[in-house]
């Protein structure tokens, strides 16, 4: 049951002659032969650029002001301009 015997290969080789036809056999193994390689050159240039990036060294990130928490500038904005003395007409 876990292979596949001649007489599996035969009836698939049957069935695909069945649908494609004899005549546009050939142009479909081409495209797919095209598609493949297409594929596989895609595929080659992505692990190039992955391995580009992983020996790349990496940067520090761009260190904080200090003693500011994102968001807490704006908040000392507003508490100073809520704090500003009013002009009293």
């Amino acid at each position: 049951m876990g292979t596949l015997s001649i007489w599996h290969w035969l009836i698939v080789a049957i069935v695909v002659l069945a649908l494609f036809g004899y005549k546009k056999l050939p142009d479909a193994a081409r495209s797919v032969g095209r598609s493949m390689r297409i594929f596989k050159s895609e595929y080659h240039e992505m692990r190039q650029e992955d391995d580009v990036r992983r020996t790349e060294p990496t940067r520090p990130a761009a260190p904080a002001a200090p003693g500011v928490i994102e968001g807490e500038a704006v908040r000392r904005a507003e508490q100073t301009r809520d704090e500003a003395p009013r002009r009293q007409e």
